[in-house]
């Protein structure tokens, strides 16, 4: 291949960048301006120092140095040309399966390279990260691959090219990666995109998509991202949590576990409610890991996230229009098909707009057992958002008689809560008992009990009882749980 052969008079040399310490890298020191909690994230390589940003720069956009930048386009000069030369039918936007023997093949044309004095290795980098930097162009997501990789980062929020938000352990921070301009950022978005079949276009600059592992993605591209193109990921745990791990997390306790696994398993309809980070869909991918092998369960979701390892699982996801194919498939559409499909159960990733009528629907005509997550500050505000979301179905239905199909429909609702320390909570989990006048009737079985935060700034409390024994009690037992009643005396705290 002419990737491997002695420069030609021809061919147009490799670009080579000159010394720049300014030039930021992982390996360098830490500024001793930074504060310990950012010492310890950057000698975790979890963000990389801040540069100075010159007088005058835009917050919202950032700034990179000319050193850096220099880099980044070597990077991208070097990986667009190794990609032209060994594949050279895929456009550069579409993402180039990693396997170990095409890391091999690229690897040996960088050493090729550098060997023959056609390639100089920056010095502000070693040549293991500048060779990964590369391989990411080539292969990855360019430079956020590094953080995608990381299982302990939550999120990830490009807000510009200059500017890159994570959140790790509840927390944010801004990362110190950096695009080379908004045109690497839209070359991102593209590979992210383009595998589903989706185009990007400025008239449809509102983008939702996910990538092969499952995680969320958003993108937004101008004329509606005034600082550039943005993109934020949502990711998800590579291993499925189980209950456990909420225990071992502090999630809940003991108590709030038995008694949630109980309901799943007596085909309970639950709401999981909560605001947006919360750890609602973590929580019911692990509520729903208690549904009997035994039964069918059809999935709907915007963006396939839910992970139910069960094998009578049907999972339905909607579809975006396109300006290759202008037809839409909603959350709804799909909830109606799944009540043909012989479910036994409904979970629905998220009740967003006017499927909830249809949900409960199906909640109160034989699909016992169903699942949706609502965003809520709390289960009296739930219930007023699936009122809103009812009416937007355009049914002219009175008030109270949504009130009384919600309150025949949905048994828990299960907060969960983004405490102030980052720390994921359930900090309800609430009953519904029917409808009196014109309220719905509910009441709180376990609750946390927030004391204030702790010398470490953490988040100080406990989960408790409230003394409430649950209506649900003779539905329990009959699928076999005989719950104690000292579960449910109140301030009992077990685990």
């Amino acid at each position: 291949m002419a990737l491997f052969r002695k420069e030609s008079p021809r061919e147009e040399p490799l670009p080579q960048v000159s010394p720049a310490p300014s030039v930021i890298s992982s390996s360098q020191p830490s500024s001793p301006k930074e504060k310990p909690e950012e010492e310890k994230r950057i000698q975790d390589n979890l963000i990389l120092p801040l540069e100075p940003e010159p007088p005058g720069t835009p917050r919202q956009r950032g700034a990179i140095s000319k050193e850096r930048a220099a880099i980044l386009k070597l990077q991208l000069q070097i990986a667009d040309h190794l990609r032209q030369q060994m594949v050279p039918d895929l456009p550069l936007e579409m993402p180039w399966e990693r396997t170990p023997e095409r890391e091999q093949a690229v690897f040996r044309a960088l050493e090729t390279f550098v060997n023959r004095g056609n390639l100089r290795v920056p010095p502000q980098l070693t040549k293991e990260q500048f060779y990964k930097n590369i391989m990411n162009e080539v292969f990855g997501f360019g430079p956020i691959q590094p953080l995608i990789d990381r299982d302990d980062i939550t999120e990830i929020m490009v807000n510009s090219p200059y500017i890159v938000f994570i959140e790790k352990d509840g927390h944010l921070a801004e990362s110190g990666y950096k695009f080379l301009d908004d045109e690497h950022v839209l070359r991102i978005i593209k590979r992210i995109v383009l595998p589903l079949g989706r185009t990007v276009l400025y008239d449809h600059p509102l983008i939702d998509a996910r990538l092969p592992d499952g995680s969320r993605v958003n993108a937004v591209i101008p004329p509606c991202a005034i600082d550039g193109p943005n993109i934020t990921i949502r990711k998800f745990s590579r291993e499925k949590l189980t209950i456990d791990d909420l225990l071992r997390f502090g999630s809940l306790n003991e108590n709030m576990a038995r008694f949630l696994e109980a309901a799943v398993v007596s085909r309970l309809n639950i709401i999981v409610s909560g605001g947006t980070g919360s750890g609602k869909t973590t929580l019911i991918n692990i509520l729903s890991g208690f549904i009997p092998e035994d039964e069918r369960t059809v999935t709907v979701e915007d963006a396939a996230e839910l992970q139910l390892r069960q094998r009578n699982v049907v999972r339905l996801e909607t579809k975006k229009p396109s300006p290759n194919s202008p037809t839409e498939v909603t959350v709804r559409d799909c909830v109606v098909n799944a009540l043909r499909m012989r479910p036994e159960r409904i979970v629905v990733g998220e009740c967003r707009s006017a499927e909830a009528l249809d949900m409960l629907q199906a909640m109160n005509t034989g699909h016992d057992g169903s699942m949706t997550t609502i965003h809520a500050n709390s289960p009296r505000d739930c219930i007023s958002r699936l009122e809103t979301l009812v009416l937007m179905a355009g049914v002219e239905l009175p008030v109270m008689v949504i009130r009384k199909q919600i309150a025949s429909a949905i048994n828990l609702i299960v907060q969960a809560s983004r405490l102030r320390d980052g720390s994921r909570k359930v900090t309800q989990i609430t009953e519904i008992l029917g409808t009196e006048g014109e309220n719905v009737v509910m009441q709180d079985l376990f609750i946390f009990l927030d004391e204030g935060d702790g010398p470490d700034g953490k988040v100080r409390g406990y989960h408790s009882s409230t003394g409430m024994r649950p209506n649900c009690d003779a539905v329990l037992k009959r699928n076999g749980f005989d719950l104690p009643a000292t579960m449910f005396m109140k301030g009992s705290r077990r685990g």
